[in-house]
């Protein structure tokens, strides 16, 4: 298995995803064929991986596919790589709220047998450095630190006391990074803006991570602390070896643009081995489906951000309620939900779910344990899955339509999300294609049947 590390620290709002966006793009300035990695269900950090990388960012959650899957996942994302980068999530042990870390920063670590490096917010603090990184290094000492970079270090004198603590505990100092407003990425209501849509000034704040870490990171000790990760000889995951593919390759649309970039690499692989023609649409430009589609994928993202833009492409949402209509097999998460509704925040959406979306102050946020209500094109009823959801928005809705999906709130009350309508089966669950393949099947199956009943 490829050179690897994972960049983690002691609490969300420390640089990780400084420290590992300009570690790939520095990495890849220096010749490395670099594969990036986040660790939980985050779609925005990906995608600046991505930009910095050439290459898709993944994601590694052991709670959404399970933890057999991960080094399967990991190994098929790093192919013909040098090294391998992994962005933790939140702080370094923390994992699902309830389990002792599943899905934290060091489960990920511990299933790929790879060295951290550990990332600090070095602001108001000097020596007591030493106990924070005593402290988590002995936590759990099957979580190998490798390395420290201090980030947002304040001067000289500063630099000097910080590695002073870091050597009381024999921790090697890779880099220091100096305080900067500079290194920052824009954010909003649900994190980061998406690199889709902060367009070339995403690129240029990749260049200035890169250089940053390029002049104050050394990037030989980073290779070598990557290189001390054991050998783990794990059969890649193919999505090939996952579905049964369909004659006849029916065309299946794919939302993309900068409204819709919620979704993982994968989906599209196991779309394409099921039989499919992926074809990507953007709502906020193109005014037809593909020709032929047979099919719709509506993945997440930020239509709120954009509800004024996708209402006034009205040929494209009249395309879209005719295929709904026709029975065609139309699968919507989240912010591709949003789009199906009647209303988004007053202005008109496509109409195919008979409800009205609007932004909120209320942020809904956790993995969900689910069960599906019925039979869809995903799959039969009482099928099991595991999704995430992340949004700042409502639906208001009628009582008496099929919901998706159902599952128990933390409180223990049970909650029926989302709908099914015909072929459509539209939720604000975020759900991982790697975990259900048969689901991705299915539906690629459905899109066949649905293109010929239409010829």
């Amino acid at each position: 298995m490829v050179n690897r590390l994972v960049v983690a620290a002691p609490a969300s709002g420390s640089g990780k995803t400084t420290v590992a966006t300009g570690l790939v793009a520095a990495l890849r300035r220096a010749g490395d064929r670099v594969a990036p990695f986040k660790v939980g269900p985050d779609y925005i950090d990906p995608g600046y991986h991505g930009l910095a990388a050439g290459r898709p960012g993944r994601n590694l959650d052991p709670v959404m596919v399970g933890e057999h899957r991960v080094p399967a996942l990991f190994a098929h994302g790093s192919r013909g790589c040098d090294i391998a980068v992994v962005e933790g999530v939140m702080g370094l042990f923390d994992g699902r709220v309830g389990t002792e870390g599943v899905g934290s920063t060091a489960h990920v670590a511990k299933l790929l047998s790879a060295p951290v490096l550990f990332v600090v917010d070095a602001r108001g603090q000097s020596r007591s450095l030493a106990a924070l990184l005593h402290g988590f290094r002995g936590y759990d000492p099957t979580v190998r630190l490798g390395g420290v970079v201090l980030n947002q270090v304040g001067s000289a004198r500063h630099e000097e006391v910080l590695r002073a603590a870091c050597a009381e505990v024999g921790l090697e100092v890779l880099g220091v990074l100096p305080r900067d407003a500079g290194l920052s990425l824009p954010s909003r209501h649900l994190g980061l803006v998406t690199a889709a849509e902060h367009g070339h000034e995403a690129v240029a704040a990749v260049d200035a991570l890169a250089e940053a870490v390029t002049e104050h990171v050394d990037l030989a000790a980073v290779r070598a602390l990557a290189a001390r990760a054991p050998s783990l000889a794990v059969p890649a995951w193919d999505p090939h070896a996952e579905v049964e593919p369909v004659p006849g390759r029916p065309v299946v649309a794919v939302a993309g643009g900068a409204a819709f970039t919620f979704g993982y690499a994968e989906h599209v692989e196991l779309l394409r081995a099921a039989g499919a023609e992926v074809a990507v649409v953007d709502p906020l430009r193109d005014e037809e489906l593909p020709e032929g589609a047979a099919g719709l994928v509506l993945p997440g993202g930020f239509p709120e951000q954009h509800a004024a833009e996708l209402s006034a492409n009205e040929p494209l949402r009249a395309a879209v309620a005719r295929l709904a209509a026709s029975g065609a097999p139309v699968h919507a998460e989240c912010g591709g939900l949003l789009y199906l509704a009647r209303s988004l925040d007053g202005v008109p959406m496509c109409g195919v779910v008979d409800a009205d979306g609007a932004m909120t102050s209320k942020l809904v946020l956790g993995y969900r344990d689910a069960v599906a209500a019925g039979e869809s094109v995903l799959g039969v009823a009482g099928a099991r899955i595991t999704g995430h959801e992340f949004h700042r928005t409502a639906l208001t809705a009628p009582h008496g339509h099929r919901p998706a999906w159902h599952w128990r709130g933390h409180d223990q009350r049970p909650v029926a999300e989302g709908f099914v309508v015909g072929g459509v089966h539209a939720s604000y669950l975020h759900t991982h294609p790697a975990a259900a393949p048969e689901a991705v099947g299915r539906f690629v199956r459905a899109c066949a049947t649905s293109r010929q009943a239409t010829r």
